[in-house]
């Protein structure tokens, strides 16, 4: 367990921006910064973070939090988990025990698949360092292909022993599972319940995610011994912490430069990746032979809208360039198209070139994707069937873009082109339009009878007595957490004629048991509890107090209650003075009281409807006649009309 000290050093050194732009492009927008969300398919910037309150909001979905929350949120991870990536990245020592074997099991299996990829990264790493096999045969390796020792650390490259059981053998000893070894793909069970190592003689290219963690692994035969083998790389399988159509390499290593640079560069291979790297391009990621998916698109998006499809100059990179452009372009995307000289790949054409010279080469030979695909599929065609199937195909790539602006300046630039007139290829575009919205409407409709078909139904009607007291105490509690301290009923006067001062939480606590009521949700009753020891003790900084709970449950509602509506700048943002607060809390406990007392009166009413002699009905009907009364006195107090 991590203590409190720690946690305010982290929470103290966590910079919100900082955070956040690991993962998201950020724009300065006044006081504040927008960007795309990273929590739902944002097409305009909704997402604002705050440096000044340390908070991220999103104005579509919703989502919001502080650092952690945004941690814990983005990459899966428990309260405690998202503390210690945070103390990683701003340096904080944490002292933790190490866990023990049986701990070790009661993890979870994300978290353990986690951990022994972790630790196999470092295994690999350490055999093509210091294993002899590893450096005459692994190193020997790479240093063929040119790398440096800075870019075999970056990507924290390795080899993997020939011998079919080593890596199995190592963990034994490490005292990681083999149920685990199996579900990271690290390992492959065989019929008689042995395993074998799945990337045995073969270096090792590791997959990390934004968050910095192993995730997955490639591991390619070397050079001598590719002839004839169907596989010359083998990739890690799905997993519960790796999905290949939701991961790009090199991805983490590339996120700040690309955010940079505003752009970024799409090759097929690891070694492409590497190589350009090493020639100072640092904005580059590769999808390694997957078919592309629209969540690598949306990855992509949080950092730019700008992309270099970038492929070898023969038919077979052309084509891979072709396959999935659409989803781009439907997806938002700025398209260009680099293609290299024949003979040449990324990897062989960056070892060539300098930075320099391979940054003017793009300058100099870059092209929009929709006239390099017009050249490309029309230039020198005569046959009219092939020449209409090229146009048809680059007006429906026209008419999958969402911007009406965009499309119609490609229309226009397309029939200066080919020749044909403007309304001809808007007729042919509209067909393309229609088909896909008629499309998305039978897709609707499948959806929407697939929800009818379901037994489940959400309940329709006014809220019940019980909905309406949980809203009612998360507005206490939310006064609670933002105010509690705060000294606004003052002058008041007990038995005795004495006068005294209150807080928001004391007032709250101590009408509560005035009344012999208490918060029905336990988390709630227990941060009520807390807050009032908390401001007798002198302490008047609940909400920093709340957010940095070492309970998640906790922190994570006092993040969540603490923001306002919409992240103002200072100027902005409505003051509260001491009599609005007095009366606004006033206010929501006679509110919680009605809600309570018709909470109680349709209980009442089930119970009548069941009761089985006169005697029971009648004082089920004395206490409702109470009630009623408390009900009807109650709203009148706070200018309700309630019709009995």
């Amino acid at each position: 367990m991590i203590d409190r000290p720690t946690i305010d050093r982290i929470m103290d050194a966590a910079n919100i921006v900082d955070v956040v732009s690991e993962f998201v492009s950020l724009r300065k927008s006044g006081a504040n910064y927008k960007g795309l969300c990273p929590f739902h398919d944002d097409r305009t910037p909704s997402f604002s973070v705050s440096p000044a309150r340390g908070l991220y909001k999103c104005f579509a979905c919703g989502k919001g939090g502080n650092a952690v929350g945004f941690i814990m949120e983005h990459e899966q991870m428990s309260y405690p988990d998202a503390l210690r990536w945070l103390a990683r990245k701003y340096h904080i020592e944490i002292k933790e025990r190490e866990l023990t074997n049986e701990e070790r099991e009661q993890e979870s299996e994300r978290e353990s698949l986690f951990i022994v990829n972790e630790w196999a990264a470092n295994y690999f790493s350490q055999i093509l360092h210091e294993d002899p096999d590893g450096q005459a045969v692994g190193m020997a390796y790479f240093r063929s292909r040119g790398f440096r020792d800075d870019i075999i650390a970056r990507f924290r490259l390795g080899y993997a022993p020939q011998k079919r059981n080593a890596l199995v053998s190592a963990s034994q000893k490490g005292g990681y599972k083999e149920e685990f070894l199996v579900k990271s793909g690290l390992c492959v069970q065989r019929d008689d319940g042995s395993l074998y190592d799945r990337f045995a003689g073969r270096v090792i290219f590791p997959w990390i995610g934004l968050s910095g963690k192993v995730t997955a692994f490639g591991g390619r035969v070397l050079d001598s011994r590719t002839k004839g083998v169907a596989q010359k790389y083998v990739n890690s399988p799905d997993s519960v912490v790796y999905h290949k159509d939701h991961e790009l390499y090199g991805l983490y290593q590339a996120k700040k430069a690309i955010a940079k640079e505003d752009c970024v560069y799409m090759v097929e291979g690891y070694t492409d990746v590497l190589s350009m790297h090493q020639c100072g391009i640092e904005n580059v990621v590769a999808n390694s032979g997957t078919a592309l998916s629209v969540y690598q698109i949306k990855l992509l998006r949080r950092f730019t809208t700008h992309i270099v499809l970038l492929y070898d100059g023969d038919e077979a990179g052309i084509h891979a360039a072709l396959r999935g452009a659409d989803m781009f372009l439907q997806e938002g995307m700025n398209i260009k198209m680099l293609l290299l000289p024949d003979g040449d790949d990324p990897d062989s054409f960056a070892r060539k070139h300098t930075a320099a010279d391979f940054r003017q080469y793009v300058v100099d030979h870059q092209e929009d994707f929709l006239i390099f695909k017009t050249r490309y599929l029309l230039q020198g065609v005569k046959d009219p069937d092939k020449r209409s199937e090229g146009i048809a195909s680059i007006v429906k790539s026209i008419s999958v873009i969402s911007d009406q602006i965009v499309r119609s300046t490609y229309i226009k630039e397309c029939a200066q082109r080919i020749g044909i007139q403007e309304q001809s290829l808007i007729y042919e575009m509209n067909k393309f339009i229609r088909h896909d919205r008629e499309e998305q409407l039978r897709q609707k409709k499948r959806e929407e009878e697939q929800r009818a078909a379901s037994p489940q139904r959400t309940p329709i009607g006014p809220p019940t007595g019980s909905q309406m007291t949980a809203s009612m105490e998360t507005l206490l509690i939310q006064q609670v957490i933002r105010h509690g301290a705060e000294r606004v009923f003052k002058d008041l006067e007990d038995d005795n004629g004495a006068r005294f001062d209150l807080s928001v939480a004391e007032f709250i606590y101590y009408n509560l048991q005035e009344d012999g009521l208490h918060l029905e949700t336990p988390l709630y009753q227990s941060i009520l509890g807390e807050a009032v020891v908390l401001v007798q003790k002198g302490d008047t900084h609940l909400l920093e107090h709340f957010e940095r709970h070492p309970d998640v449950r906790v922190s994570t509602l006092a993040t969540q209650l603490g923001m306002d509506t919409y992240i103002l700048s200072e100027n902005n943002q409505v003051r509260t003075g001491e009599e609005t607060l007095r009366a606004q809390v006033e206010h929501v406990l006679l509110d919680y009281r009605l809600a309570i007392v018709k909470s109680r009166v349709e209980q009442l009413r089930q119970q009548l409807a069941l009761a089985a002699d006169e005697e029971e009905k009648a004082k089920i009907m004395e206490e409702m006649m109470q009630l009623l009364a408390m009900r009807k006195e109650f709203a009148r107090l706070v200018g309700k009309s309630i019709i009995i």
